[in-house]
């Protein structure tokens, strides 16, 4: 099967799609520097709907506030490269529906944008898992020499937050 993505990120969605597919589990996701990719390389696997109940692009802040319920006080606080942000889209996404677990990304892929406080290639994510008290989250700056690799190590890094 030929894809556009790379083959390591198609080899990991795969292993998210399995395993999770075994584990009885569905995955929501909220993305915002990553665009999308995480929801693409899921579905680049056949039998994905199995796991993948839905993906949220959430670009702007004001995707983030009217879709995913991110108060726009976190905002303005903390910014929406947070885990305060990205907790609260995560926990919007799951409210939303019946997943198991979902994960959030927000980010800065550059090439501006950056700040001495929050440098391209920033990236923050949250992973909720429902019954669960403490969500995961983890702050990440990662090589920011193309927008692409931002991107590309954010898609892989939220992979691997989906793995059981």
């Amino acid at each position: 099967m030929q894809s556009v993505l790379p083959n390591e990120v198609v080899d990991l969605a795969r292993r998210v799609v399995d395993e999770n597919k075994a584990a009885g589990r569905k995955i929501a996701l909220a993305e915002s520097c990553t665009g999308g990719l995480v929801a693409a390389a899921i579905t680049e696997i056949p039998g994905s709907s199995a796991v993948l109940d839905r993906s949220y692009v959430t670009y702007s802040n004001e995707a983030k506030i009217d879709c995913l319920g991110v108060s726009s006080e976190i905002i303005e606080t903390f910014g929406a490269v947070s885990v305060a942000c990205v907790y609260a889209m995560a926990q919007g996404a799951l409210e939303s529906c019946d997943a198991d677990i979902a994960v959030a990304i927000s980010g800065i892929a550059g090439p501006e944008g950056g700040s001495e406080e929050k440098p391209v290639g920033t990236v923050v994510f949250a992973r909720l898992e429902r019954g669960k008290e403490k969500p995961e989250a983890e702050n990440q700056l990662f090589d920011a020499r193309e927008r692409g690799d931002v991107r590309l190590q954010a898609t892989l890094c939220a992979l691997e937050l989906l793995l059981p």
